[in-house]
């Protein structure tokens, strides 16, 4: 406290300043607010009396939002995260995928159409099964149906169907259950051509993005007919065109109302509702299908009466007809004459469709009326033209069951079927048919060669011998010709597989396949010629162009006009009055019958001047059957095939070998046959009574040429699976069989 001359100094604000002592702070040194200046003077009545009557006013207040305005305000901020989040979610996925620029639609994987001689379609062979076909092509019932199930809104929406999604979200809480989906046939088709089927966050956001670009890029019918001819509808089938061909036989562009809706209704489960698996539930769905159409009006309440009157059908057991084994080895085949199918394509193959089929339901009855009595199980039939096309090749009893093909790789024992290359050999070296030999038991080394029956005919003609398929009377030629001579003489006419030469080939004990043997037997249907074998004439793109054409091929010439006309006069005994006496049909015709040890192998080879067809049956695993010989089953089948293939005036067999009248001895009974007219065509031509001799098929060369080279080897046959241990002895290796 400051003194002055020992009084005390009271501080004071409002009178006169102290005597300055070199200290003092002025106003304008405050650090305090200047005070405020004085309010006027109150007026009576406006006192803090009067103020403590007026009513106090309350502080202002937000007005309270109502519950619905609350909710919608929460219910905004929440939709704006969740906008962002998935942007954000977009963004992040739609970074993993390649450029745009980068995108474009698969190419469809090609499709092989193979079809018959006369454009009936064989098989389709390919990923899809079925070409593909335009929009405006396929039955409009099939778009309308898919439409009318699948994605009602098509047309209207842009590729994401923000309704449809909403109706199937209140379907699927309203059921409890997820009972139907939101995904647009645009959707399906990005998830179809990029995407794995997988249910992840991920795939479904990349599914919108391609759905998008697609609808962008292209119209809505290019969209839907690429669907259309893409998407699975069971069975293996992808595309409408492999689909209807699989249930019902016929093009797409052929379909019903009744047949739309059932395709359409089996894209929900096409496994489960395939109508080859349940025609019922297939038939269900179909009912469903058309109702959807009924209601958006693109058909009429009689339409739908009709389709569904329609009974259900169930679809035949996937690929059983035996023109896939065809079909196969036309696949197998494609590469080396055009290399990598990249596009669609169409082969244009030598097989008869209606023979195909006969062939195949002769070979079917015959094993489903003898498979417990008999004990045969499997069958075989191929047949060639003079050109080397093959007209019709059964390889087994059932394609469904087992895709291997006998025809073409199973190599089995011909027996007697392959003694017409014996006598060949003993023609070439100066023997006539009616030579004669004698029919006796006879023993070359330690190998004594009985006859099938044991029956023994003493002096007989070549001809009779081959005809009866008299064992010792081929086992003599062999040792006279050489087994060397008799190799080379089947390979001269088409065997390719490898022949032991010793003497038991008389009894035909070298294996072979039935597609070679018959081979081996046209150059004596078309004069002695040995033309290319073939199922492929022709190969084109979808467009037309041409590929692939098959050479126009001189075919060398394998045996003389005289050889072949003594190789037939002989033969056709065989069918006359030898062996195979229930192949006759009325035409000229020739063949072999052979039967391999214990009848494990019955075949019969024969031809006409139009047609070679060789017939096989047996067992897979070998076994033998019940004393089936080649003149029995085969020779039956061959009567029904050959008769279905023929029509139209009969002509002769090849070549014109006569009987010189003073090399025959009629003192001899099986010499008299020629030296008088009979209705034998041999005779009768040598009376100058039977037609000319046939003329050679267009594959015909202009120059002979003594040899023809030998083709490609014949693949291994497993015969459908693993080997099974023949029964054999050294009687079986050596002696094959008779008839």
């Amino acid at each position: 406290m400051a003194r002055r001359n020992g009084t005390r100094i009271e501080p004071t604000f409002d009178g006169p300043s102290p005597p300055s002592d070199g200290f003092s702070v002025d106003e304008d040194d405050r650090v305090v607010a200047a005070p405020r200046k004085r309010k006027p003077p109150e007026r009576p009545g406006t006192g803090s009396a009067a103020a403590s009557r007026r009513p106090v006013q309350a502080p202002r207040r937000r007005p309270r939002r109502s519950l619905l305005g609350r909710l919608t305000y929460w219910v905004c901020v929440l939709a704006i995260w969740v906008a962002i989040g998935l942007a954000g979610t977009v963004a992040w996925y739609g970074a993993q995928m390649p450029s745009v620029a980068d995108w474009a639609v698969p190419d469809r994987p090609p499709n092989v159409r193979i079809v018959s001689a006369d454009g009936e379609l064989l098989a389709n062979r390919g990923m899809t099964g079925g070409e593909s076909i335009g929009l405006h092509e396929m039955s409009p019932y099939i778009p309308e149906a898919v439409i009318a199930i699948e994605d009602r809104r098509f047309y209207a929406h842009f590729g994401i169907d923000p309704i449809g999604l909403t109706r199937a979200m209140v379907q699927n809480l309203i059921h409890g259950r997820f009972t139907q989906g939101g995904s647009t046939l645009t959707q399906q088709l990005a998830k179809n051509l990029f995407l794995k089927p997988d249910r992840t966050l991920e795939r479904k956001v990349q599914e919108v993005l391609l759905a998008l670009w697609l609808e962008h890029e292209h119209s809505k019918d290019q969209i839907l007919e690429i669907y259309l001819n893409r998407v699975y509808f069971g069975s293996g089938a992808y595309g409408v065109e492999a689909a209807s061909r699989r249930y019902f036989g016929k093009s797409a562009r052929d379909v019903t109302l009744s047949e739309a809706a059932l395709l359409a209704g089996l894209l929900k489960a096409p496994s489960r509702l395939s109508p080859a698996r349940d025609p019922n539930a297939a038939e269900a769905r179909a009912q469903l299908v058309l109702g959807a159409m009924r209601e958006e009006g693109m058909i009429d309440d009689t339409d739908m009466a009709g389709a569904m009157s329609a009974p259900a059908t169930r679809a035949a057991a996937y690929w059983t007809g035996s023109e896939n084994y065809v079909a196969d080895r036309i696949v197998d085949e494609l590469p080396d004459l055009i290399g990598e199918v990249r596009d669609d394509i169409v082969v244009e193959t030598t097989v008869d469709l209606r023979l195909q089929h006969v062939g195949e339901a002769s070979i079917r009855r015959l094993v489903d009326e003898n498979r417990e009595k008999l004990n045969v199980s499997q069958g075989v039939l191929v047949a060639i033209d003079g050109s080397g096309g093959i007209r019709a090749m059964v390889g087994g009893y059932n394609y469904a069951d087992s895709q291997f093909d006998r025809a073409a790789e199973a190599k089995r024992q011909p027996g007697s079927a392959f003694k017409p290359f014996v006598y060949l050999a003993a023609m070439e070296q100066g023997s006539r048919p009616d030579s004669l030999r004698n029919d006796a038991p006879i023993r070359i080394g330690k190998w004594s060669p009985e006859n099938y029956n044991g029956k023994y005919y003493g002096q007989v003609t070549l001809a009779t011998a081959l005809a009866k398929s008299l064992n010792s009377v081929a086992a003599q030629l062999v040792m006279e010709v050489g087994a060397g001579s008799v190799v080379e003489a089947a390979q001269r006419m088409g065997i390719q597989s490898q022949l032991q030469a010793n003497t038991s080939i008389a009894l035909g004990t070298s294996e072979v396949t039935p597609l070679e043997l018959t081979a081996a037997y046209v150059p004596f249907a078309n004069g002695g010629y040995r033309p290319d074998v073939h199922v492929i004439d022709r190969v084109t793109s979808a467009a037309g162009d041409v590929l692939y054409q098959r050479p126009d091929n001189r075919a060398p010439r394998v045996i003389s006009n005289d050889v072949v006309g003594k190789m037939n006069a002989m033969m056709a005994q065989t069918i006359s009055d030898g062996t195979a006496r229930k192949a006759a049909f009325g035409w000229p015709a020739a063949g072999k019958t052979g039967t391999s040890q214990n009848s494990r192998d019955a075949w019969f080879v024969g031809y006409t001047a139009e047609l070679t067809t060789g017939v096989w049956f047996g067992n897979d695993d070998g076994k033998p059957m019940k004393k089936v010989t080649g003149g029995a089953l085969p020779a039956i089948a061959w009567h029904e095939f050959m008769a279905a293939a023929h029509d139209g005036k009969p002509r002769p067999l090849p070549g014109d070998w006569r009987p010189a009248p003073d090399l025959v001895d009629p003192s001899v009974p099986d010499q008299a046959q020629f030296a008088t007219p009979s209705g034998d065509p041999v005779a009768a031509e040598a009376e100058g009574t039977a037609p000319p001799p046939s003329v050679v098929p267009a594959a015909r060369p202009v120059a002979d040429e003594p040899t023809a080279s030998i083709g490609h080897p014949v693949p291994k046959a497993d015969v459908g699976g693993p080997r099974v241990r023949r029964e054999t002895s050294i009687l079986d290796i050596i002696m094959g069989g008779g008839g």
